[in-house]
């Protein structure tokens, strides 16, 4: 027999998150694109995220065709990939990006891959339109506080922790994000109390 599951987090009710959503508006529109394999993961944060960002849309998938991107990314805002400026072999070059295009937060759209690192490639491989997005690195990249999953590098972040970061970046301030990392820690410390039961 399954465990019953909340309809909005998507977990198991024994260890829901939506009481520890904090509603963060955010000026930039933000798009997170979840590989499949994260939907259902006890450790994935985006869930979290996409419960905090009025307005925020979370999109299930591994390849995004040009159709099914033009459907995702409509009207007049910039749109940037939030993605480190590698180069792949066979893979088209992202749109350069200004700094002017970045003034204005209110006119941007922050689309973010919820991935591991290995699956996040595979998403870019297969999805020609977000290889050529312009793309956005954090121009300081802060300490993790995601102990619950092992990071092959120390610049890696969760998903959350790094949206968080370009939004505090692309908006100029960081103070706006800090209760939805609090949030974060309560969340990553819940698990860990889980996980010794």
């Amino acid at each position: 027999m399954s465990r019953p599951t909340c309809p909005h987090c998507l977990r198991p009710q024994a260890t829901c998150l939506c009481h520890l959503a904090v509603p963060t508006a955010s000026a930039c529109e933000l798009l997170i694109l979840q590989h499949p394999l994260e939907v259902h993961h006890a450790k994935n944060s985006a869930r979290l995220l996409h419960l905090s960002v009025p307005g925020s849309r979370l999109v299930v998938g591994e390849a995004f065709d040009e159709v099914a991107l033009q459907a995702l990314l409509p009207g007049p805002r910039t749109t940037v990939l939030l993605y480190p400026p590698t180069a792949y072999e066979g893979h088209a070059a992202p749109a350069l990006l200004e700094p002017a295009q970045l003034q204005h937060p209110e006119t941007l759209r922050l689309v973010v891959l919820d991935a591991t690192w290995r699956k996040s490639r595979k998403m870019l491989h297969l999805s020609p339109g977000l290889q050529r997005l312009p793309r956005l690195a954090l121009d300081e990249v802060p300490a993790g506080r995601y102990a619950i999953r092992k990071a092959h590098a120390p610049d890696q972040l969760s998903t959350l922790e790094a949206t968080c970061a370009a939004l505090a970046q692309l908006e100029r301030k960081a103070e706006h994000w800090q209760p939805l990392l609090a949030a974060f820690d309560a969340f990553v410390a819940g698990q860990l109390v889980y996980k010794q039961k």
